[in-house]
């Protein structure tokens, strides 16, 4: 229980010392663009809750990120879930402005996880109304191989899941903004005589700021495929998210509350085993700090200051 407090305290310390930023910056991010300009914090972190948003680190822009769920609120024994929590621990990398990788590693089941995302289209005030990314995605899972029986072999690609999406968004306003998430999300093995390999789900999230720096956030996925999915023989829900965004001086501070206890795709759209509606809730936050290894051309030219 004291690691898990150690982290929440750790993540109040970022956000605090964070607020102690200029706000120059923030107004550079809350700008509204020119004619000819892309639109610009659409989001403003690099996920809505558990699922990606269209937004990118810049180039040089390295995230280390915590993301930590506490266990079901309803777990009394546990201390309300505190005791039965999960973390992972991430590093995010912006390769180029429209080019953004990622490597992370979870608790929950073990898992290990990269991805890539690709910034297709860029929203602008004339011509083009949205934002379209692309995010692909694997994950291993790394928990050891169940016994068999004799004769039965567990193979490597067993471990193996893989996800691609379409992130599609809109800024309405400075004040408002939606994105849809067309999903697939393949599972190696699964049950063959009774769900497919892949489920499909469309996700939907947005952002509703209610001052200049918080926001309320709110994620959803709906699975077309594979609705009636177990796992383990437990009975699995859609996802539903809802969050705060707390803007400091350039950083998000996420807190929120969700049935999905899993962070990677394949367990929150696909495999979450707890819902709303029995009151398994789960609070939990996302805390990251960024690290500059690349200085912007115009500083390194001198035409800044650093």
């Amino acid at each position: 229980m004291r690691k898990n407090f150690l982290l929440l305290a750790l993540s109040f310390c970022f956000a605090t010392a964070s607020l102690a930023q200029a706000d120059s910056l923030m107004n550079m991010l809350n700008d509204v663009p020119a004619e000819n300009e892309a639109a610009t914090a659409t989001f403003k972190a690099t996920r809505i809750i558990d699922g990606s948003s269209v937004e990118n680190l810049a180039l040089g822009v390295l995230d280390f990120r915590i993301d930590h769920r506490f266990g079901d609120i309803n777990d009394v024994k546990n201390f309300f879930g505190i005791d039965n929590a999960t973390t992972k621990l991430a590093l995010d990398y912006g390769i180029t402005k429209w080019l953004m990788v990622g490597l992370g590693h979870g608790v929950f089941n073990k898992e290990d996880d990269g991805f890539v995302k690709i910034k297709v289209l860029k929203q602008k005030k004339t011509g083009m109304p949205v934002t379209v990314s692309y995010v692909g995605s694997m994950s291993i899972q790394t928990t050891p191989a169940p016994s068999l029986p004799a004769g039965d072999t567990w193979l490597f690609s067993n471990r193996l899941y893989y996800t691609n999406q379409i992130l599609i968004a809109r800024k309405f306003s400075d004040a408002f903004s939606l994105q849809i998430m067309p999903t697939i999300v393949h599972y190696n093995l699964v049950d063959s005589t009774k769900f497919s390999n892949n489920t499909i789900a469309i996700g939907i999230g947005g952002r509703i700021k209610v001052s200049k720096r918080i926001a309320v956030t709110g994620e959803y996925y709906y699975r077309v495929t594979n609705a009636d999915m177990l796992v383990n023989g437990q009975t699995t829900y859609n996802s539903l998210s809802v969050g705060v965004d707390i803007e400091t001086g350039g950083h998000v501070f996420q807190l929120m509350l969700t049935n999905s206890q899993g962070i990677t795709e394949r367990t929150f759209i696909g495999q979450t085993t707890d819902s709303w509606a029995k009151g398994n809730i789960h609070l939990g936050f996302n805390i990251s700090r960024v690290f500059t290894i690349v200085k912007p051309k115009e500083f390194r030219d001198g035409k800044g200051s650093w």
